[in-house]
């Protein structure tokens, strides 16, 4: 079936639909990644976005079981592909990549050319869109206008105990990715899993905070803004990732702005500004801090050394950082797992209990 990719300017990408034949619509971005789709499209940041793969084969190595999926589901609106490949070859693949968008209901269009695409969305600025059959009865939609963080975070607070554990993270989700949980069990961690909105102040026994990747405009989700303030004040060891820095910044009282067209892949140069060392690293964010915003107490951290924006931030004592890249990522393949580390460090022998 005849499919196209309609954007808000007037621009029309016309291909085949190869996924679950609906429409929709959402915030068209593009990601420079060559492999890692099934982690992508599960990733709750992507959520409410129809995603553009400037790689021109998707799909090669077929769909693989669960174990690497970054939430239960896939959470894009929309894929939009050069080519759709039927027959994989993988020994742990179990689908094709047709056969599980029609299972999550999610449309694609394949046989449109990504790459001009993408250096529309570099030139003009990531735009609206929507994917349409025959009837285009759907209207663009703005997904950074709503509280996305509320459609993806867990409903109320959920234990992972590590045997012979000493310390216990608060783990705010704001859309988290399965890796960051792994990251910090793996480190001999308890972690409460809890929801965007549920302050643990007073509730649960914690040594520190961490802050979860997610989707949409940080400033929309005010509570979880409110309870990061709160850790702030108590002296609580944080760690922001992505979505995450930038409401810690948010709560220390910077501001963030929206970024012309986002940071999506799997190979973007950060610079530690405390040691000058240069780390290669996984990114999906939309969003950015303005470090000039920054109060006294926090300076900026890393910045990208492709377009000089910053890329975290860390507080005068180092016991509240916050990275707008992925740690739990494998890009370089473990660069900055390090991040847990020095967050593990960082954490309280006082508890703090309820």
């Amino acid at each position: 079936m005849e499919a196209k990719l309609v954007l808000e300017d007037g621009a029309v990408f016309i291909g085949k639909s190869f996924g679950a034949e609906i429409e929709t619509a959402g915030e068209v971005v593009f990601t420079t990644a060559m492999t890692g789709y099934p982690e992508a499209f599960t990733d709750p940041s992507y959520f409410g976005q129809i995603l553009v793969m400037t790689y021109p084969l998707i799909g090669n190595y077929g769909v693989p079981d669960k174990t690497n999926f970054q939430s239960g589901k896939m959470q894009i609106s929309g894929l939009a592909v050069t080519v759709n490949c039927e027959n994989p070859s993988h020994y742990q693949n179990v689908k094709t990549l047709s056969s599980w968008l029609k299972e999550n209901k999610v449309p694609a269009i394949e046989g449109i050319d990504t790459r001009a695409l993408t250096q529309l969305l570099r030139s003009k600025g990531t735009m609206l869109g929507k994917i349409i059959l025959d009837k285009n009865k759907i209207d663009f939609y703005d997904p950074n206008k709503e509280n996305l963080v509320a459609k993806v975070s867990v409903s109320k607070p959920k234990i992972f105990r590590k045997n012979g554990s000493k310390k216990t993270v608060c783990l705010l989700d704001c859309g988290y990715k399965r890796a960051i949980l792994e990251n910090l069990l793996k480190r001999g961690l308890t972690v409460w899993l809890t929801p965007w909105d549920f302050d643990p102040f007073g509730k649960l026994s914690f040594d520190g905070m961490v802050i979860s990747n997610g989707p949409g405009d940080p400033k929309v989700v005010k509570k979880t803004i409110a309870i990061v303030r709160k850790a702030i004040k108590n002296k609580t060891p944080v760690l922001g990732i992505c979505f995450g820095s930038q409401i810690l910044s948010l709560a220390a009282g910077a501001d963030t702005y929206k970024l012309k067209f986002g940071h999506r892949s799997l190979n973007q140069p950060v610079k530690d500004l405390n040691s000058n060392k240069c780390f290669i690293t996984s990114q999906n964010h939309g969003f950015a801090v303005n470090p000039k915003s920054l109060p006294s107490s926090f300076k900026e951290w890393f910045i990208n050394l492709n377009d000089g924006t910053c890329e975290g931030v860390i507080s005068s004592d180092g016991k509240m950082m916050g990275v707008q890249f992925h740690p739990e990522g494998c890009p370089g393949p473990t660069d900055t797992g390090w991040i847990f580390d020095e967050f593990v460090d960082n954490l309280k022998i006082n508890r703090l209990r309820p």
